[in-house]
């Protein structure tokens, strides 16, 4: 496929890292991760039949009941393996590995997988699901060897945590928020962060929700097992066409930033005034003291 294109138009795409655009490399990327499910198609197809191969061999030379070959054939079912906050994010290649005839993790949340594969390696004795539950969340679509070649890793892409993708899932679906109400109650619930990191994060989560919401419509089958699934086929079906800017939602969102800040700069102030005279007023006992 690669070798094909400069075929076609006399061009050859690269890797960012090797001297390519942000377009040539997320299309190289989305090349690899579609041949995966070519892949797996491919194999959930064949696979019986070189059953049925074997199994006739086997009967022919009498190590097998006759008519016993005959019985080998259909096809597999295959697997898909995207999980609940990748579909919520749209992080996934559309018809790639999330593409398949049920996804047993479909409706599960990324941070739920990681405890169950924890829980798996020390209940069930699985050690090799503890070193992959440790391992950092990544695509591995892009080289990762060599100058200028960085890993590859989930959150960093995302700009987002899926912890953080957790919360937003369940503001948006089981709270009803979009992206004004979302970012007032994120003000509450994480009032360690800056007004204004919340709001980049806010408008950051909104701008690729509605920029791959139409992956939805694809997703493969999986059983629910998350109140905040994005499923647009089965549990979660509204538009999938969006303004990706929300003008007037992120409009509303720095000025109320802005608000905040502000007054929180100013009871940090007056908070210091106040322990300022308070420790004037010691020091002055002190003294008449």
């Amino acid at each position: 496929l690669v070798t094909l294109f400069p075929r076609l138009t006399g061009r050859v795409p690269l890797f960012e890292s090797r001297g390519g655009t942000r377009v040539e490399d997320l299309a190289l990327q989305n090349i690899q991760a579609r041949l995966r499910m070519v892949v797996a198609y491919m194999l959930a197809q064949l696979l019986p039949w070189t059953r049925h191969k074997r199994n006739h061999k086997q009967e022919a030379k009498g190590k097998m009941k006759k008519g016993a070959g005959n019985k080998a054939g259909g096809w597999l079912l295959v697997l898909s393996t995207a999980n609940v906050d990748e579909a919520l994010r749209g992080y996934m290649t559309k018809y790639d590995c999330s593409s398949g005839d049920l996804n047993p993790i479909g409706a599960i949340s990324k941070t739920d997988l990681k405890r169950f594969l924890e829980w798996g390696s020390v209940s069930l004795g699985y050690r090799t699901l503890g070193a992959i539950a440790a391992a950092k969340p990544s695509a591995e679509l892009r080289p990762s060897k060599g100058e200028g070649e960085g890993e590859q890793l989930d959150e960093v892409e995302m700009g987002m945590t899926y912890e953080e993708l957790g919360v937003f899932g369940r503001l948006r679906k089981l709270s009803k928020c979009g992206p004004v109400s979302m970012f007032e109650a994120l003000l509450r619930k994480w009032p360690w962060h800056p007004a204004e990191t919340v709001a980049t994060k806010v408008k950051r989560f909104f701008t690729f929700y509605a920029i791959n919401r139409h992956k939805m419509t694809t997703v493969t089958p999986a059983c629910h097992a998350e109140d905040y699934s994005p499923d647009d086929n089965r549990y979660d079906q509204r538009q999938i066409l969006y303004r990706a800017s929300w003008p007037w939602q992120f409009r509303r969102i720095d000025e109320r930033a802005k608000q905040v800040q502000q007054a929180r700069d100013k009871q940090q102030q007056q908070q210091k005034r106040k322990r300022q005279e308070e420790m004037g007023g010691t020091s002055k006992r002190k003294v008449t003291s």
